[in-house]
């Protein structure tokens, strides 16, 4: 989903570009659906897919403000990890660890389920299941490394998390200057954007309508509005994640971060022979600023981090591009621990993420309005969105499954300070964070910084 009022020339970034076009058109008229779906990314899209495997006979209709995928959906670095999207101490302390551990798992087994459906419909999303790879290149790095192994061993020994020295590092990974490394088998590498392409195609096949550059003004009780005729239904699914914000009474909702992402061009086969990574593990480093990165199919390396996270008032800049302070900062994390590497950009983007103030994704159902709202990933959605649309799905059609119990299911958050004050404490806080980074790279100390810890505190982030 995208802002209303983001322009349809906005420009395409490198995970959608290659893709044919949908067989979509624009709102022009009411419409009367079973379900109406508002935002064309992974919850929407998986949403539907889960409504139609129960009931065949449902009439549904997507609402995209721009083009499906344009959100975040398209604009990630294809990441579908087991990652919560949520703060798991705050989560036990308020729902208990037995339906914590349910979430877990659950989030755990939508990373298989994503990858059985795309297997079942064709969907070619350039999948590998290689786990994730988190780097320490700092003292301080390792030892969060080494407690975070300790207490996921104690806690979550299905995690399998494994703790790795440098030599068995550089045995997958040829990187310099590593000292430590943690590998989790429970993640998978994808094309988000053909991902997206795959399930939306799937769904028009089967008779979902999409109507794309058809943006939502307002709601009213089972209705959404557009400036072209108003959508009715006996569900409204709001689906709009990071763009939550610009709808109306939103604004507070979420915090609306910037996340930025640049491709290189194809790598020479030199390079791929000195460097391996020949098990497709998707890639981050164990900083507090931390970057993202995974080998694509065709032999790029894509690198993501927060640049410049949050813009005053929850603004988005429309075009989504990449400031160039933020390019520099990719460019110069890929080199230093890639040397060799043709670290030219092919392209650049940026997206929109929601992060709910204490930092936990939800579920909401609201009988009076007939809406039920998913998001607030924090960045860890490619796989939650999954379970979102199956969670959804179960409520549409009543179905007990188990997955409406979730402690996610129904949680609210507070609300977000309003401006100056939201902008000063993001802005602050990201300050903090690269302050202990570069305290960090300074010190031969294993202790963590007091401006990451000062940082978490103000943020509420794990």
């Amino acid at each position: 989903m995208s802002a209303p009022g983001t322009p349809a020339t906005a420009r395409v970034p490198f995970w959608m570009r290659s893709l044919p076009p949908l067989d979509t058109t624009r709102l022009t008229h009411d419409i009367d659906r079973d379900v109406v779906i508002v935002g064309g990314g992974l919850t929407g899209l998986w949403t539907a897919h889960y409504l139609l495997e129960a009931d065949r006979t449902l009439s549904i209709a997507m609402l995209e403000a721009t083009r499906i995928g344009h959100g975040a959906s398209g604009r990630n670095g294809g990441w579908l990890s087991n990652l919560i999207p949520g703060h798991e101490s705050k989560l036990t302390s308020r729902y208990g660890e037995p339906a914590v551990r349910r979430f877990r798992d659950a989030v755990r087994g939508s990373v298989d389920e994503s990858i059985s459906v795309a297997e079942a419909l064709g969907i070619d999303a350039d999948i590998v299941k290689g786990g994730t790879l988190s780097l320490a290149f700092r003292p301080a790095q390792a030892r969060r490394q080494r407690e975070k192994v300790e207490r996921s061993a104690k806690a979550h020994p299905e995690d399998s998390l494994q703790l790795l020295g440098a030599a068995a590092v550089r045995e997958r990974l040829n990187v310099a200057g590593v000292l430590s490394g943690v590998f989790n088998p429970h993640a998978a590498r994808i094309h988000p954007g053909k991902l997206v392409h795959g399930l939306a195609a799937s769904l028009i096949r089967r008779g979902v309508q999409i109507y794309e550059h058809s943006p939502v003004e307002y709601f009213e009780p089972g209705v959404a509005v557009t400036a072209a005729g108003r959508a009715e239904a006996t569900w409204i699914v709001r689906a709009t994640e990071g763009f939550t914000t610009a709808l109306q009474g939103g604004n507070r909702e979420f915090l609306s971060m910037n996340s930025s992402v640049m491709i290189t061009r194809p790598q020479s086969d030199a390079f791929w022979s000195d460097l391996g990574w020949s098990g497709q593990e998707l890639l981050s480093d164990a900083a507090h600023d931390y970057v993202y990165g995974q080998r694509t199919a065709d032999g790029r390396i894509a690198i993501g981090g927060r640049g410049v996270p949050y813009r005053f008032g929850n603004g988005f800049d429309l075009e989504q591009s990449t400031p160039a302070s933020t390019l520099r900062t990719l460019t110069r994390a890929l080199e230093t621990m890639f040397p060799g590497i043709d670290s030219t950009p092919d392209d650049s983007w940026s997206g929109v993420l929601g992060v709910p103030r204490d930092w936990n994704a939800r579920v909401t159902v609201d009988q009076r309005s007939r809406m039920i709202a998913a998001g607030g990933y924090v960045g860890h959605g490619v796989a939650a969105t999954n379970l979102a649309g199956r969670t959804i799905a179960d409520l549409v059609t009543e179905t007990s499954s188990g997955l409406p119990d979730l402690p996610w299911v129904g949680h609210r958050s507070r609300s977000w300070e309003p401006e100056p004050l939201r902008w000063i404490g993001a802005r602050s806080i990201y300050l903090g964070y690269r302050l202990a980074d570069r305290s960090e790279a300074r010190s031969a100390s294993a202790s963590t910084s007091r401006f990451a810890a000062l940082s978490n505190l103000v943020s509420g982030r794990p």
